[in-house]
């Protein structure tokens, strides 16, 4: 029985019929996309060379054959290997830009982005940052895109990881940042010496051992250093939040996200306010506390960092 795949000409039908290839064989989104539908069309119009600003009039087009073979060798790849999009595509977008991406380093999906986007604002003034440190950075995105949306600050993009600064390096350059952004190699703070930040953000490994072990395979070809933190999944937000009040400047902000592991922070230490920020695409498990909030619970937050 043919392949729907193999009767499709134009985008859309290469983009449906990839779309149910995907779904059938019980692939897992969540790395960018979050169906099968904006995986296929990432792929089909990576593998065309299409742009996705031309959505609208591409649907249409009837792809050459050199243009079909291309999208069928990624779909087959997406559907043998199971790897996430991007890391065949090696790109993701994130608060607005374009970032290189491979198995070095997560891909890039943070709810982050939208505070990014907004300069921070409410919780600090944007013209007022002049320093900024993003710990776990990665591919460098909240670190560079914050750059960007930041064009007073120098930032600090933090990461136990050699191979992963690496790709915050390509990065960097790519964005033209280097003047402002530079990758620092250390273990949360430990690399940082004495210096201060208007901004502390971090999307760090908050995976419990137990919730490793259900991940779909997308998520397992990820780096596990950028997952797995421990049996609650807090062994790093608890360093994080240990030594917050060293690191902060007085009317600075704090910024961690902790994804499924809110729960067993709040639970953890109930009498620290976080503010739990929401976002209007979606997103959540990101908490908030000013610097004032983190001197007056240091005491607790250090006897946090004791665990569980």
């Amino acid at each position: 029985m043919a392949s729907p795949i193999d009767t499709a000409s134009t985008v859309e039908q290469f983009i449906r019929a990839g779309a149910t290839l995907l779904d059938e064989a019980g692939l897992a989104f969540g790395h960018g996309t979050d169906n099968a539908l904006d995986d296929a069309a990432e792929l089909v119009f990576f593998a065309a060379g299409l742009r996705h600003e031309e959505a609208p009039q591409a649907y249409s087009r009837r792809l050459t054959e050199t243009q079909r073979s291309a999208v069928r060798h990624l779909l087959e790849r997406r559907l043998r290997e199971r790897l996430p999009t991007a890391y065949l595509t090696h790109r993701m977008w994130f608060a607005g830009h374009e970032f290189y991406v491979d198995e070095r380093v997560l891909v890039p999906r943070s709810p982050i982005a939208e505070l990014i986007e907004a300069g921070f604002e409410p919780w600090i003034e944007a013209d007022r940052v002049r320093r900024l440190v993003d710990i776990g950075t990665g591919s460098g995105c909240i670190a560079i895109a914050a750059a960007l949306a930041l064009p007073h600050a120098t930032v600090d993009a933090v990461d136990v990881s050699v191979a992963a600064l690496e790709v915050t390096q390509m990065n960097i350059a790519r964005h033209g940042v280097a003047a402002t952004v530079r990758g620092v190699l250390s273990d949360v703070y430990a690399g940082l010496g004495s210096a201060h930040y208007d901004v502390i953000v971090s999307n760090p490994p908050y995976v419990s051992v137990a919730e490793m072990q259900t991940l779909p395979e997308e998520y397992r070809s990820e780096p596990e250093l950028g997952l797995r933190a421990g049996t609650d999944g807090l062994d790093i937000v608890r360093r994080l939040l240990a030594g917050a009040a060293e690191h902060l400047n007085p009317e600075g902000i704090l910024v961690v996200e902790v994804g499924d592991s809110e729960e067993a922070l709040v639970a953890a230490c109930p009498s620290v306010p976080f503010t739990w920020l929401e976002f209007e695409r979606g997103g959540g498990g990101v908490f908030l506390l000013t610097a004032g909030q983190v001197k007056e619970h240091d005491r607790a937050l250090k006897r946090l960092a004791e665990g569980p």
